[in-house]
């Protein structure tokens, strides 16, 4: 079988090149795909707006949401006026309240502190989700990833700090213009004040602050997510199969979910 590197892990995958070099790269992969050297390709999580399937000479098995708010030069006021009313006046009140409590955004920006604000994440993470299968396994990959993302200002690791501690945190990555909230965490403490959206708030407000085009919330379609949308392009997994062996596994696969979805 034929999968990108990071599969399972990742929220969007895909041949590595800019968005305007895809048809280029589409054809590079349909042509290792045709190679002969594998049964069955299958392609995890693309991102939507490009018709893989077509490029490919394959199918799509499924797609998932991922919802992206994208800035038109607008302030954050604009921004947040165009959203709910519910959430506009949700955002205003919990701030205040919070703002009894000392409230202080941080933004990670110490080599010397990492590991310690990474180990405040982890705790943090940990509280609210339990012992993610995802998360938690590859910390030694994320530290090591945060390090080189730190040096070269992909880094985007924030808290939202109440009474001098470390009520909820988020990690993101800022890249080409883009910024993507990957994982994040919150004491079940303040869980009454919305310290988890108060902070996703602030993230995204400085992210348009500083001119950033793209916010993307990644794989998966929660409602938090949906009220600060703009569009959900979505991510698709793409299957070709180039052998009967293949073929047989395919037709596998899809019986298997098939019988999951009824299950559910």
């Amino acid at each position: 079988m034929l999968r990108f590197l990071g599969h399972g892990h990742s929220d969007e995958l895909g041949p590595v090149c800019a968005p305007p070099d895809r048809e280029a790269a589409a054809e590079a992969l349909r042509q290792t795909i045709e190679s002969g050297k594998s049964d069955l390709f299958l392609g995890n999580d693309l991102p939507g707006g490009f018709d893989w399937a077509d490029r490919l000479g394959g199918r799509v098995l499924e797609r998932t949401e991922s919802p992206v708010a994208r800035f038109e030069g607008e302030s954050w006021d604009d921004f947040v006026g165009a959203r709910s009313t519910k959430l506009r006046r949700r955002l205003r009140y919990y701030e205040r309240g919070l703002a009894a409590h000392g409230l202080e955004y941080r933004l990670a920006t110490d080599p010397a502190r990492l590991e310690a604000d990474l180990d405040t994440l982890f705790g943090l993470h940990a509280a609210r989700w339990g012992e993610s299968p995802w998360f938690a396994p590859a910390r030694d990959f994320h530290e090591e990833f945060a390090a080189i993302a730190l040096e070269r200002g992909w880094l985007r690791l924030w808290f939202l700090e109440l009474d001098g501690k470390a009520a909820a945190g988020w990690l993101g990555y800022r890249f080409a213009g883009v910024e993507s909230h990957y994982q994040s965490g919150r004491d079940p403490a303040w869980d009454r004040a919305s310290v988890g959206i108060v902070l996703l708030a602030h993230t995204m407000r400085e992210a348009l602050a500083d001119g950033i085009d793209e916010y993307r919330f990644l794989r998966g379609g929660e409602d938090y997510k949906k009220r600060f949308a703009t569009d959900d392009p979505g991510v698709v997994t793409v299957g070709r199969a180039t052998s009967v062996r293949g073929r047989a596994a395919l037709a596998a696969r899809t019986a298997r979910r098939r019988v999951r979805r009824l299950i559910s």
